[in-house]
């Protein structure tokens, strides 16, 4: 029979201490596509850091046969596996190399890239190959992707979506009891960082998420109100200065300094794709540039570099949120 399962189903099973193992075939409803699995795929391709480092906390590196787009290193805890799984690209690799590898499954952590106009490829081209695909429904869950460039958030991102993503790609590879596990911890970090959080009673804090920009003289791409650095600010009783729903809106720095943030929290990657992405280069515009350089974080030197990746809704959110409380702690902010 059938298994036709929803993600607020999956959280709801793998909640026992031993999660009953998949039954085959499993039917999802994936960003609008429903996908059939009549096994636990073989091998797959990773679009995305986050699918990524997301497969490897599920043990499942040995099912990984290449990846793409990436923005940082690797979390220190998966150097040895991802050193034995082919990268086929820094940044968006090309269809024929993803095929070459002969997946059984494309795993895709933005819609962009494999997607009615993804950047890669769309979810037909790989069918016609008998590649399943599957997107992170992190990237769908309350949002329209046909608006804005990086997509429109229509609901706030919550982590409650992260671990439902969690759940469901464990019920998909059969591997229910890591991914309780894995969820378990996620978890218990985010609720110690929320108890730190609230024994600070912090008013009046507000931040603005400098994630790069094409070219530094240009308007940078920083973070809206309902995307993960979204959530990490709501949990710490943050006030984000970006008003804009979009996952990424382009706003200008005078702009910005009008509204004066207390902190700014810019991201440090690998990736050399923009102008901006080199956190020293951040760094150095906030100093000489002669808007930028009057706002009260530059000047009182409240600028906190995080890597990109926690600005994502993947596992390393979590880490974010760590990271904001424990700087919030040093600026002696709290009250």
């Amino acid at each position: 029979m059938r298994a036709l399962c929803s993600l607020a189903a999956l959280a709801a099973f793998t909640t026992a201490a031993h999660a009953e193992a998949t039954t085959y075939p499993l039917t999802v409803q994936n960003c609008g596509v429903e996908v059939t699995f009549d096994a636990a795929p073989a091998s797959t391709v990773s679009l995305g850091q986050m699918a990524t480092e997301i497969l490897y906390a599920l043990d499942l590196a040995d099912k990984v046969s290449g990846t793409g787009i990436w923005f940082s290193d690797v979390l220190p805890e998966f150097t040895d596996v991802n050193a034995r799984v082919e990268r086929l690209a820094d940044n968006d690799p090309s269809f024929e190399s993803i095929v070459a590898k002969r997946p059984a499954l494309v795993i895709a952590q933005y819609e962009g890239h494999v997607g009615p106009q993804g950047s890669i490829a769309t979810r037909e081209q790989f069918g016609d190959l008998g590649i399943q695909s599957y997107i992170l429904p992190t990237d769908c869950i309350g949002k329209d992707n046909t608006r804005g460039a990086d997509g429109t958030r229509l609901a706030p991102f919550s982590t409650d979506m992260l671990y439902e993503t969690i759940d469901e790609l464990a019920a998909i590879f059969d591997v229910q009891d890591k991914g309780a596990e894995l969820v378990a911890s996620l978890r218990a970090r985010e609720s110690a960082a929320r108890e730190k959080v609230a024994a600070m009673k912090i008013d009046d804090i507000s931040a603005v998420f400098w994630f790069s920009s094409p070219e530094l003289d240009l308007d940078p791409f920083v973070a809206g109100q309902k995307g993960a650095p979204g959530y990490i600010m709501d949990t710490l009783g943050v006030k984000n200065v970006i008003a804009s729903d979009e996952e990424w809106p382009t706003v200008g720095w005078e702009t910005i300094a009008r509204a004066n943030p207390t902190v700014i929290v810019a991201a440090e990657m690998t990736r050399r794709r923009f102008g901006a992405d080199d956190i020293d280069k951040k760094r150095g515009f906030l100093a000489s540039d002669p808007v930028a350089s009057q706002m009260e974080a530059v000047k009182n030197g409240r600028i906190v570099a995080m890597v990109s990746d926690a600005m994502e809704p993947g596992i390393r959110v979590i880490g974010g949120i760590e990271q904001l409380a424990d700087a919030l702690t040093s600026y002696g902010l709290a009250n």
